[in-house]
């Protein structure tokens, strides 16, 4: 039975094997932890799938490999007699060298002046999330694509080797048909630039691999979706009439804190059967408005990395089932001991940074997904009261509430009709009678 790379994320397309705990040769029963892996999103535990013994370890500690990649192998009863034939007929997962060039698809001959011909392929293929997201990103036909994975699927790989093929000449071509002059741009990147003084002391840190693969994926969202940053102001007052009245007896039968955000997180959730465009995610030229609220929860590691576990069906929990699960996956992230099933999924991202007493944050959006909200500090502070006898001043408790979305999805009016509601629901729903 083999053991794969896991998918940690939408957006994840590799992983690194950072230690093994089984060998070649050990026993192992289900669940077992065979070895841990890391991405730029979470590192995380890597069970045995079934009871066994260890085969075959295709992947060394400090590899990186794509998702789905198979990184060990495990006999189990019965096929302990052939597993050495199995993994001998089974085509590797993996090139020996994991730094090796991606095999490139053979070129098609296209006369001149005409266009590329088209592989005659089946009009369902079966693409993985990273793969569709990188033709789509690319303008590529995928039936044009020669896969090399298995069964004859498209690889990341097959993608990235069919746009390095086709920059160039099928321009040219196109250019040609136009009347149009190309000139070509450097391929090589040009030298960065100093920054910093060289006679400026200081310590300069590497990046690591995490912060290196965040760093890409950050670019990335940034590339792909024109942000958009609209915020709202939030008069917290009902919920903190409720949640200062029930603070004790929580933390006293519950063992954690009752805080803010599990208000807001139910308060998005209405707000979103209201406005579903909210919960969607860019698939190529569409937009598929998701049926179920899957809330990603941002979560800080020691300041030094951050992970969004998913709270599945978050439309159905009440207050007291959101603070009892946000708890749960933020002790768990914060452990290592989140699954990879508990990283995917997520159609709507909320991060906190209330605790630092920020003023507002700008969230780069959580890819494929079309709005992240921030959620910053919560104080108290003089503010204008209306009534019909006339304005007056109170202290009061204010936050800002900050979304940035997808200007490809969704519009301005929409989302700050979205934010206004989330605001009322905050300001006027009696929250008694959801803990």
């Amino acid at each position: 039975m083999n053991v794969l790379m896991p998918q940690l994320g939408e957006t994840v397309a590799e992983g690194t094997v950072s230690v093994w705990h089984k060998q070649v040769g050990d026993s192992v029963e289900k669940n077992d932890i065979l070895l841990d892996v890391e991405t730029d999103k979470a590192a995380v535990e890597v069970p045995a799938p079934e009871a066994g013994v260890v085969s075959e370890i295709r992947v060394e500690a400090g590899q990186t490999v794509d998702v789905g990649a198979v990184l060990a192998v495990i006999a189990v009863p019965g096929e302990a007699d052939v597993a050495a034939e199995v993994s001998s007929a089974v085509e590797s997962e993996i090139p020996k060298d994991p730094s090796g060039p991606a095999p490139v698809p053979s070129p098609v001959s296209v006369p001149a002046g005409s266009a590329p011909a088209v592989v005659a392929r089946s009009e369902r293929l079966k693409l993985s999330p990273v793969v569709r997201r990188l033709i789509a990103e690319n303008g590529l036909d995928p039936r044009a694509i020669q896969g090399t994975g298995r069964d004859g699927r498209i690889t990341r790989g097959d993608v990235l080797a069919a746009v390095e093929a086709s920059e160039g000449p099928a321009v040219t071509v196109a250019a040609r048909d136009l009347g149009a002059t190309v000139t070509a741009l450097p391929t090589s990147a040009p030298a960065p630039v100093q920054s910093v003084a060289a006679d400026v002391p200081g310590e300069r840190i590497e990046f690591d691999r995490i912060r290196r693969l965040t760093a890409e994926h950050m670019v990335r969202s940034k590339a792909t979706s024109p942000h958009v940053l609209q915020a709202i102001e939030v008069d917290f007052s009902a919920v903190d009439v409720v949640r200062s009245a029930a603070k004790e007896r929580w933390r006293r039968e519950r063992g954690f804190s009752l805080t803010y955000l599990p208000f807001i997180s139910r308060a998005i959730c209405l707000a979103i059967k209201e406005f579903p465009r909210i919960n969607s995610s860019i698939d190529g030229d569409g937009l598929v408005v998701h049926k179920d609220v899957n809330l990603s929860i941002a979560v800080a590691l020691d300041l030094e990395g951050l992970v969004a576990p998913v709270i599945f069906k978050a439309g159905d929990l009440t207050v007291s089932g959101l603070a009892q699960q946000i708890s749960e996956i933020s002790r768990k992230a914060r452990e290592h001991k989140l699954s990879p099933d508990e990283l995917t999924g997520g159609t709507y991202t909320i991060t906190n940074n209330g605790s630092f007493g920020t003023l507002i944050t700008a969230p780069i959006i959580n890819q494929p997904q079309v709005s992240i909200l921030s959620v910053d500090g919560i104080k108290k502070r003089p503010v204008v009261i209306e009534s019909p006898s006339g304005d007056a001043i109170g202290i009061r408790p204010m936050g800002i509430l900050a979304q940035s979305f997808d200007h490809r999805a969704i519009d301005g009016g929409y989302s700050g009709a979205f934010l206004a509601r989330v605001q009322a629901l905050l300001e006027t729903k009696d929250w008694a009678a959801e803990i």
